[in-house]
């Protein structure tokens, strides 16, 4: 076995890794393998990168012959012992069930119960339609962040050189597997700003200000909308901008504008007991029977789901869940619900925080 340590010299992550916790208790880590399956493969190399006296450095332990996967297996845990939390590149559904095959074949006693783990992949993945990324491979966002790499190989092509290395030991072969490993190291650590994309939609946001504007569409309509100037939780690494669902939001930095519709229309509030309420079809209303005995008979019908409701002319956001109560539709059968944007939630900027996180996660999720 070899264990190979590098210091990063003026090396920063870009993120405040403050906010998951205490750097110093932050281990990074990434394994190399022959292969998928723990049972069908050799494991040959262990990586980590850690924070240490204000330097990051990566640690790795590599397997000179088969037989030393036990070993490096220990001195990985060992080392580990002291840390708290783990973060990974898709470890979750790689690196540490197969971590964990091996000393289930090894008979280790070790898992990783008492760690809390981060999977960056599984952080960052879900808002790639934000990055405008084809994927969210390792490389593929590293190419988005602008990280250049020294290693020019990928995992399977490193197999048949390990291999080769096992049977006849050389130097330059040994590097290059060092190489990809490390490169997978530092790129992680780069690709920390990312999870600022993370922060954008699971963190609280800040309307720092709030108003309606008009414009005329590519038809020539005059259209109102919200406008809403947001602070963000993190520094965005990179400026993003999409629209989906009507809306329109653009970032750069920590400032971010978000644009949703205005729609200024009469709409109906439909009352859930309308077993209680007569419909006035001459009024187009329905009224509570406690209040409507002065009404003909002739006038008046049970109310029913469909016409059990009251309308109103007023200015409506809309929503796709029952975000705001009360809600308003434009007819009984309609999904789209929306709420009135009236004088007091015009001053209500929680609100509006809260709205705007809400509509930045439905963009999300159309995609």
């Amino acid at each position: 076995m070899r264990t190979e340590k590098i210091k990063l010299e003026d090396f920063t992550t870009g993120y405040p890794l403050e906010q998951i916790a205490s750097p110093e208790t932050i281990l990074f880590v990434d394994i190399e393998t022959t292969g998928f399956t723990a049972k069908n493969s050799y494991l040959y190399l262990i990586g980590t990168a850690y924070f240490e006296d204000g330097f990051w450095y990566v640690k790795q332990w590599f397997c000179e012959k088969y037989e030393e996967e036990k070993a490096i297996l220990e001195a990985f845990f060992s080392f580990a012992s002291s840390y708290k939390y783990l973060i990974h590149f898709n470890g979750n559904n790689f690196d540490l069930p197969y971590l964990m095959q091996k000393c289930a074949q090894y008979q280790l006693p070790y898992s990783f119960d008492t760690y809390e783990g981060i999977d960056l992949y599984k952080r960052i993945s879900p808002y790639k339609f934000f990055l405008n990324v084809p994927n969210c491979k390792q490389k593929t966002l590293e190419a988005f962040m602008g990280i250049n790499r020294q290693d020019t190989y990928n995992g399977g092509e490193l197999i048949s050189i390990y291999h080769c290395y096992v049977k006849n030991p050389d130097e330059r072969n040994y590097q290059l597997l060092l190489l990809h490993n490390s490169d997978d190291m530092k790129g992680m650590l780069q690709l920390l700003p990312l999870l600022a994309y993370y922060d954008l939609f699971n963190e609280p946001l800040r309307a720092k200000k709030v108003q309606a504007n008009s414009y005329q569409d590519y038809h020539g309509n005059n259209r109102h909308e919200l406008l809403m100037k947001l602070e963000l939780p993190s520094s965005l690494p990179k400026p993003v901008s999409t629209f989906s669902n009507g809306c329109y939001f653009n970032a750069e930095d920590k400032d971010g504008i978000l644009k949703v519709p205005l729609y200024d229309e009469e709409m109906k509030y439909f009352y859930s007991n309308y077993k209680d309420y007569y419909y006035l079809p001459v009024e187009d209303v329905a009224i509570h029977k406690s209040v409507a005995t002065f009404v003909d008979k002739a006038h008046r019908t049970q109310a029913s789901a469909a016409n059990c409701y009251t309308r109103k002319f007023s200015t409506y956001l809309p929503q796709w869940d029952i975000l705001v109560e009360p809600f308003f539709k434009r007819d009984y059968k309609s999904k789209e619900l929306f709420f009135e944007l009236t004088d007091e939630r015009k001053q209500d900027r929680e609100l509006f925080a809260r709205y705007a996180s809400y509509i930045l996660n439905k963009m999300a999720n159309t995609y």
